[in-house]
């Protein structure tokens, strides 16, 4: 198998992502990253779920972690009857798929898939957890080739030694894209993180990426992007997306709508890079996920607000279509409105 993190990141190589080693599954603890390198182990599929909620992984890693987790708790089932295993793992596709309720739809379609290739091992006699932690390495063989494919036509986007600008961590988007543009021999691109708390996703993750892979890379805090854009020419605005419904609104990390924004205003267009959900055919089917208040009052630890002072964090917003100048996906770019032609 030509393994296709070929070329990427430390942060974005499989074993660094989520892994199941035949007995428990380890995940690279982003909220410490890169200024420590630790791995959560986890030793039963509940210990996977607890760290997809407390965000030891994010973006697209928790699907790489249900997947694997998927194949831990065919381990754990293992000598349990046909019956027995059957509701076991489905119990486990559940509460893995649902650890956070915004993406539960995404997750749901990965868990079932795993379950599905659990019940067919353990009917014919193989071992399940094998089976369903290569079904769980074809599946992240598979994103990283669609990632791939979707980078070719951003990059395309991109003009020679131009600017762009990140919200976030779009993970393996990231990669591929800067292994696309440096294919291409646009490897002088600049890149602008924003720094996105209060897990500084952008500064930690999106800009580990890039200076990893040898890019011009600057972290810029959150209040900054409106000025920024236009201080610093920047060519384009460009992040990933948690949800993409049918109707074509966009739900990412907050303070994506906030950047479109000032992007719109200054004519910097705006390329959304995910694949339209048929599970959410309008942005009311999605839930936005409302975490701790708590964790917008302290910075890497660090309290920064009074003692009594309230928080309030909302994970995500809703970019409105208007704001977005394409959908970029494996089979193209589309107009927000156009997007059932993904599926046609």
């Amino acid at each position: 198998m030509e393994r296709l993190d070929k070329g990427l990141a430390f942060l974005l190589q499989y074993e660094n992502v989520a892994w199941y080693d035949g007995t428990v599954v380890r995940i690279l603890d982003r909220r410490v990253y890169p200024g420590k390198i630790e791995y959560v182990v986890c030793h039963t599929f509940p210990d996977v779920t607890q760290a997809i909620k407390d965000m030891v992984t994010q973006s697209g890693g928790p699907y790489v972690a249900a997947a694997m987790g998927m194949a831990l708790a065919a381990h754990e089932a293992q000598g349990k009857n046909g019956r027995e295993f059957a509701d076991f793992m489905r119990n486990a596709a559940f509460l893995l798929s649902h650890a956070r309720p915004t993406t539960s739809a995404k997750m749901v379609a990965i868990t079932d898939d795993c379950l599905a290739v659990a019940l067919t091992a353990q009917a014919s006699g193989a071992k399940a957890d094998e089976a369903v932690f290569l079904h769980a390495l074809d599946t992240v063989q598979a994103r990283y080739q669609k990632a791939s494919l979707t980078a070719k036509y951003l990059a395309a986007k991109i003009p020679g030694q131009g600017t762009i600008m990140t919200q976030c961590f779009a993970e393996t988007i990231v990669g591929t894209l800067l292994r696309e543009c440096r294919n291409r021999g646009n490897g002088n691109l600049k890149v602008i993180c924003a720094e996105t708390r209060p897990y500084f996703q952008g500064a930690r993750l999106t800009a580990s990426v890039a200076k990893d892979m040898g890019f011009d890379v600057t972290v810029i805090t959150d209040n900054m992007p409106g000025y920024v854009l236009k201080a610093k020419k920047v060519d384009l605005f460009t992040s990933a997306a948690d949800v993409i419904s049918m109707d074509g609104y966009i739900v990412n990390k907050v303070g994506t709508f906030q950047i479109a924004l000032a992007a719109n205003y200054w004519g910097v267009p705006y390329f959304v890079t995910g694949t339209p959900n048929k599970s959410h055919p309008t942005i009311d089917t999605v839930k936005i996920e409302e975490r701790d208040g708590n964790d917008v009052l302290y910075a890497m630890g660090t309290r920064t607000a009074m003692a009594g002072v309230k928080g309030y964090y909302p994970a995500f917003d809703i970019t409105p279509p208007k704001l977005c100048d394409g959908v970029v996906t494996d089979k193209g770019i589309l107009a927000p409105l156009d997007l059932q032609k993904y599926y046609e």
